[in-house]
């Protein structure tokens, strides 16, 4: 089955099924064995802005025409020049030589995700219709930890089609109180009045 990640900027990762689980579980457990855990939960999130950041990295993960050879190569050379250490050279040399490059975005979310699962920390997605503010960001975690939300990490994403407001999905939850929505229900009830 496929498995849809939503990276930033709202872009639609497909992976299979539980392809990327099973290589940020391999990466986990393996940094866990080697005592490199917090270095490679800082070198993950450098990756995810790397690639988010540049255009041509991701053209290099996305082609299918560039040799596997030739892509591990660029890839390692990419990661070496911007400081990564060998433990993730070695694990994105891996995904490379195993034709994977296109889910590595996948594999960082999902590895981003393990992490928090690990560490007792809720993922909160927030689609807002602008960017929040430092403010408003705060307001939002507070009023999540007075809801019993403990630790929470907050992933934001804009949609302008809200209108206003936000909604904010924590696991099967959902809290919408979008302008969008309240619309759509103001709708339906002059519907039903009518």
């Amino acid at each position: 089955m496929e498995t849809p990640i939503v990276a930033t900027g709202g872009t639609t990762i497909s992976s299979g099924g539980g392809v990327v689980d099973r290589y940020a579980a391999a990466l986990y457990a393996h940094a866990e064995d080697q005592n490199a855990l917090d270095a490679t939960v800082a070198e993950m999130e450098m990756l995810g802005r790397m690639i988010d950041a540049s255009a041509d990295f991701r053209r290099l993960l996305e082609s299918p025409l560039i040799d596997v050879h030739q892509a591990t190569r660029a890839a390692i050379a990419a990661l070496e020049s911007q400081g990564f250490g060998k433990l993730m050279r070695d694990f994105v040399g891996v995904v490379a030589a195993n034709r994977r490059l296109r889910a590595l975005r996948g594999i960082v979310i999902a590895f981003a995700a393990l992490v928090a699962d690990k560490r007792g920390v809720i993922t909160a997605h927030v689609a807002s219709a602008h960017p929040l503010t430092d403010v408003q960001r705060q307001q939002l975690r507070a009023r999540l930890i007075e809801a019993g939300y403990g630790q929470v990490n907050i992933l934001e994403q804009v949609d302008s089609t809200l209108l206003g407001g936000v909604v904010v999905k924590i696991g099967a939850r959902l809290y919408d109180t979008s302008l969008k929505s309240r619309l759509q229900r103001l709708q339906y009830a002059m519907k039903g009045a009518a």
